[in-house]
């Protein structure tokens, strides 16, 4: 005898309440039954191992089915999912097809698709060349590159990033803890919302550190409002792949003050809009060098938009997860 399967939203509201051991069989018996949105929910949970175990392989696949599906956010997320290769597949070429087709539809994937056609890249989707920068710094080691973006490009990167900032936090023993340390909001852009363009100037910012994109962290930004600061701090974390570089994108510059200030150097940058500065938290004996320690400074007025990018030692494997 053959029972009803309980509706997808019974699984929603039994996961909301803790019950996930009950909701995915739910949700399973859906995306069996070919159901776009279960397979997207489906794919989720494997994408970030809640209720089931890690697979990202598998995500990518149940993504591809419910793309197929007609499912929207599938749709986008498989895309961006060839486009950066996270779960270890990746068809730039492929991307930028179904790209193409969804800028058809959607002003936002238009606004990506043009960006992409603007730029100099390579069949795999990086940059054919960067400029040079400009050394600013021999310690800590800090180049800057003068609208390594362009103004375009930072425009098109605040629009994605609006719609997800919050309270900024900083990495604690325990988690993301909040800090007065920080009183700016972020956003970052995990890789199933990084999106073809965005992963281009991520290339782009590894061209300018002399890195692979799989070193780098998931793009975030930071907003800062008057009287918003980043306090004195490293971006060193002592791990098994220590971050070592970081890339700043200046998104903006119709602000007062907010500088980035190197405390025990003196040394202060005033980024333009499209400004990429890079800098080295790594000292010459392979641990932290004490002189990479900043701030960035209050913003006396206006609102400052900022991009930050962190570089790990070797290919940075995180938590790959729907921001």
């Amino acid at each position: 005898m053959q029972f009803a399967v309980r509706p997808l939203a019974d699984a929603y509201a039994l996961a909301g309440a803790g019950r996930l051991n009950e909701a995915v069989p739910i949700i399973q018996a859906h995306a069996e039954g070919g159901n776009a949105e279960a397979l997207f929910t489906l794919g989720d949970l494997y994408w970030r191992g809640i209720g089931v175990e890690r697979d990202h392989p598998r995500a990518l696949e149940l993504f591809r089915r419910s793309s197929d599906g007609g499912f929207p956010m599938a749709v986008r997320a498989y895309t961006n999912l060839l486009a950066n290769g996270a779960p270890g597949t990746r068809d730039w070429q492929g991307a930028l097809a179904r790209l193409s087709a969804e800028a058809r539809a959607d002003q936002l994937r238009a606004w990506m698709f043009s960006l992409i056609s603007s730029m100099n890249l390579t069949q795999s989707g990086g940059p054919v060349s960067v400029a040079a920068g400009e050394k600013i710094s021999d310690r800590p080691h800090a180049m800057i590159f003068r609208q390594g973006f362009t103004g375009e490009e930072c425009d098109f990167l605040r629009t994605v990033a609006e719609p997800t900032y919050e309270e900024s936090k900083v990495i604690g023993t325990e988690g993301d803890v909040r800090t007065l340390l920080r009183t700016s909001d972020g956003s970052t852009l995990h890789w199933l919302v990084e999106d073809p363009a965005t992963h281009a100037l991520n290339r782009r910012l590894a061209a300018f550190a002399g890195t692979d994109v799989n070193q780098g962290e998931p793009l975030h930004f930071l907003r800062y409002r008057p009287g918003q600061e980043y306090r004195p701090h490293v971006d060193w974390l002592l791990d098994d792949n220590p971050r070592v570089l970081t890339g700043l994108v200046y998104l903006n510059e119709d602000y007062g003050g907010g500088e980035t200030a190197f405390v025990r150097t003196g040394l202060k940058v005033t980024g333009r809009k499209g400004d990429v500065l890079v800098f080295r938290s790594q000292g010459p004996d392979g641990g932290l060098d004490p002189l990479s320690e900043h701030a960035g400074l209050p913003v006396t007025s206006g609102v400052k938009y900022l991009a930050s990018r962190w570089i790990r030692a070797r290919k940075h494997v995180g938590k790959l997860r729907l921001a």
